[in-house]
């Protein structure tokens, strides 16, 4: 036989152990597997349970038949000694009741004297005690559950029941359990072959919808039957994560496109002013001033470079872990003076109302930060002569920080996007910024398990509504104090 004949007879022996491979090493036939085998032995288990049940009834009604009519007869023997033991039994075998009834009376000598069997049975040497054996009753065989009784001149009665009937019955049982097993085996295969297919529908459909994700059709979704099962919840569950990737790579796609659209003019502009002075500073004084305008213009873009990489931390959670218990209300109150003289010098008004204590758990620096950014956009969007409300305090189990200016606003078909990064809405357009201050604070906020809500400045009496942007914390509530007095005493 050539080598290549011999590959081929190999690859044949091999070929069905690795299709089979597969098929043993999927979930779905372990799961299916699982649930024959689980299915199987309980319905066996119940099955058999009859089964016994049902033999054990009979035995015991059959020895409650056969104690009787013994201790029928030991009364008879008691009172008229062996002769009227005989009459009792002759009488019994006369009814025709007592069909199924077996006696034997025999002598010490092992001599019949009187009963419905042809001698005493094999095996049976004991007394007080049961057997179950084959006799010969009247010439035909049969099977019996008997017991005997010895005398003490040695003469021995046998009483029983034919239990034939029982017999066939217990083999009719045991046929039928076999049939039972079997019709259960099938039922477990198909049940198996079922439970496969349903999981073989979704694990197909997943795979299907990831593979179309990775071939780049991001809009693919898995398919959800409406049935409303663990599959359906598995779908949704699965199409919401594909939802937030989606959305996280548009964020990236556009924060991707707003870098290069937000630092192209600021690095063309230090450039061409670095160029305009390689050309043309003929002082020294000329060429400082270049330069220094330069720096100011990096300096710029590398802020925003900070504030993207700030944010991206915040995100992450590393700054959770110096969480701390802070009062939040002597920071606030600082903050307040300084903005208070910076809003005076733009000709603004800043209005403060902040209640304390305000305790909560978290960074001290970025809750001051998120702040910062609040109050800087109401200085940068109030008009002239506006009134900014700078407003602080405790609700219950969180705490409010309120900043409301007299702006433009943010209308309410664009507050949805504000705190994406590098996000600019009509009326912040021609201002100056990178459009990452409610990024930052929606960032903190999220860290430390609040919320930052935008809203309408409501002011019937001015053109503009305004913004009011409430930065809500969760606060730091100490737990329930179990006072020693209001516990019951004992004694």
């Amino acid at each position: 036989m050539s080598h290549r004949a011999q590959m081929a007879g190999t690859d044949g022996a091999a070929g069905e152990p690795r299709r089979l491979r597969p098929f043993i090493r999927s979930a779905g036939v372990r799961f299916a597997v699982a649930y024959a085998l689980v299915f199987g032995v309980s319905a066996f288990i119940l099955a058999f349970s009859i089964w016994y049940s049902t033999l054990g009834l009979l035995q015991h009604q059959v020895e409650a038949e056969v104690r009787a009519d013994e201790f029928g007869l030991l009364e008879h023997e008691g009172m008229g000694g062996l002769g009227a033991l005989s009459v009792a039994i002759a009488n019994r075998m006369a009814d025709a009741a007592n069909v199924n009834a077996i006696y034997l009376l025999v002598d010490p000598t092992g001599r019949p004297v009187v009963g419905n069997l042809d001698s005493w049975p094999r095996g049976l040497t004991g007394v007080q005690e049961w057997y179950e054996l084959p006799v010969q009753r009247q010439g035909v065989a049969s099977v019996a559950l008997m017991r005997a009784t010895m005398f003490p001149d040695g003469s021995r009665l046998l009483v029983g029941r034919d239990v034939q009937a029982r017999s066939e019955l217990r083999l009719i049982l045991r046929d039928a359990l076999i049939w039972a097993f079997g019709i259960m085996v099938a039922l477990g295969a198909f049940g198996a072959l079922l439970i496969r297919s349903l999981f073989r529908r979704i694990i197909q459909d997943v795979a299907e919808t990831t593979r179309a994700i990775a071939r780049g059709e991001l809009s693919r979704r898995v398919p959800v039957s409406g049935v409303g099962d663990e599959f359906d919840e598995l779908a949704v569950v699965i199409n919401d994560m594909l939802e937030r990737l989606g959305r996280l790579m548009d964020g990236v796609r556009q924060v991707s496109n707003a870098i290069a659209h937000d630092l192209r003019t600021p690095v063309a502009r230090a450039r061409a002013r670095l160029e305009d002075a390689a050309l043309h500073a003929h002082t020294p004084e000329t060429m400082s001033a270049a330069i220094e305008r330069a720096i100011s213009d990096l300096d710029g873009i590398t802020g925003i470079f900070e504030a993207l990489l700030r944010i991206s931390e915040i995100e992450a959670g590393s700054r959770r872990a110096a969480f701390a218990a802070v009062d939040l209300a002597p920071m606030l109150h600082d903050m307040d003076e300084l903005y208070a003289v910076v809003a005076e010098e733009r000709g603004l008004k800043l209005d403060s109302s902040i209640h304390g204590p305000l305790p909560v758990i978290g960074d001290r620096q970025l809750v001051q930060q998120a702040v910062a950014n609040l109050l800087d956009n109401a200085l940068k969007f109030s008009p002239m002569n506006g009134v900014i409300r700078f407003q602080a305090q405790r609700h219950e189990q969180v705490v409010e920080i309120v900043v409301a200016d007299r702006g433009p606003g943010i209308p309410e078909n664009e507050r949805a996007r504000a705190t994406e990064r590098f996000y600019r809405g009509e009326a912040a357009r021609h201002t100056q910024g990178s459009g990452l201050g409610l990024s930052l604070v929606a960032a903190v906020a999220q860290l430390h398990g609040g919320t930052l809500y935008l809203g309408d400045n409501h002011a019937p009496d001015e053109p503009n509504t305004g913004l009011r942007a409430v930065l809500v914390l969760p606060a730091n509530v100490p737990p329930p104090k179990f006072v020693a007095s209001s516990l019951p005493r004992r004694g």
